[in-house]
């Protein structure tokens, strides 16, 4: 292992993040093991100050917002030769010639995935006690109803819970769920039933999983191969009184046919992302009983965004020791990745 060094390290993003991302230790740490402008911040790499700080630049310290590194980039900045960003998917970010040059890239999706699996989790605890359903009940009727006796399979004791997809956030989902007495199942392609296993779920295909929960929850990521995949004829499929839940990517479901479905009462949803998004002020999707709508929370957000920017020192921290990456990108998963 070579001699730690200081690398050259310039920030690229939208300003707003920086104070969220680093408090004044990070910053302290970021001064002691780089050469690092905190002052500027790139948001277009083609200014001439972004093509001055691309000379030196060893390393790009990025996150939301950050501008793509394509070769017109890499063609400014010589020396470079890691990305880390302190957010998740690098797919808009580190294009081919990144990969081309061997760009080594590091990506926080692993933890940004923590507040996406806690929401998602909650969400599904809270829908088996059928809470969304109560709360507004009680909001209406006052104490007069028996709570106790509204639904004789309210709860969550050996409810099926079915994760349509092992990402991160889909892993995280299923070691935390792990707790709970719920029969946990889930698909993805890229899996084996060993593999499942060790996950603590048992491997099936969409459609036994959607016909077979109480709570279907999407991770998967958004590809070709995943549009819509959640459609008319899966919603059908699915058990009266369920909840489908929605932390990935609008586009996976079909809201045409979602909304529908809904109408009719049959089935609930929690969903913080959707397609379009944001939805039009005139969608019923705001007004359904059985319908929760966040407006794409789940994510790292306020105190949460800094464990990113605590990643992401570490990361540097591991470059300047001539380390691999904790958490680095392969390119060869880039097809299957968010």
């Amino acid at each position: 292992m070579s001699e730690p060094h200081r690398p050259s390290v310039v920030l690229a993003m939208s300003p707003v993040h920086l104070p969220r991302l680093f408090d004044e230790p990070l910053r302290r740490r970021l001064d002691e093991l780089a050469e690092i402008d905190l002052g500027l911040v790139l948001r277009d790499f083609s200014t001439p100050e972004a093509v001055t700080a691309l000379r030196s630049a060893e390393v790009l310290l990025t996150c939301w917002g950050a501008p793509s590194v394509d070769a017109s980039v890499l063609a400014d900045a010589p020396r470079l030769k890691a990305i880390v960003h302190a957010a998740g998917s690098v797919k808009h970010l580190a294009t081919a010639a990144c990969w081309q040059r061997g760009i080594r890239v590091s990506s926080a999706a692993a933890l940004n995935a923590v507040p996406v699996a806690e929401y998602t989790v909650a969400m599904a605890v809270l829908a088996g006690k059928r809470a969304f359903h109560a709360q507004a009940a009680y909001r209406a009727q006052g104490s007069e109803q028996f709570w106790a006796g509204m639904d004789a399979d309210l709860g969550n004791y050996r409810i099926t819970v079915g994760v349509v997809g092992a990402s991160h956030v889909g892993r995280k989902v299923l070691e935390l769920l792990g707790s709970y007495d719920m029969d946990l199942l889930l698909t993805d392609p890229t899996l084996s039933a060993a593999e499942a296993e060790e996950l603590g779920a048992r491997l099936v295909g969409l459609d036994e999983l959607v016909s077979s929960s109480d709570v279907v929850s999407i991770h998967a990521p958004d590809v070709p191969e995943t549009y819509r995949l959640i459609n008319a004829e899966r919603l059908a499929l699915m058990r009266d009184g369920a909840t489908l839940i929605n932390t990935a990517r609008g586009a996976l479901v079909d809201t045409e046919a979602l909304t529908e479905e809904l109408a009719t009462g049959r089935l609930s949803a929690v969903l913080d992302v959707t397609d379009p998004e944001p939805l039009p002020s005139h969608s019923p999707l705001f007004t359904l009983p059985n319908v929760v709508l966040t407006p794409h929370i789940a994510g790292s957000l306020g105190n949460e965004v800094r464990r990113l920017g605590e990643l992401a020192v570490d990361e540097l921290e591991k470059y300047a020791r001539g380390e691999e990456f904790a958490f680095p990108v392969v390119q060869e998963r880039l097809s299957i990745l968010a």
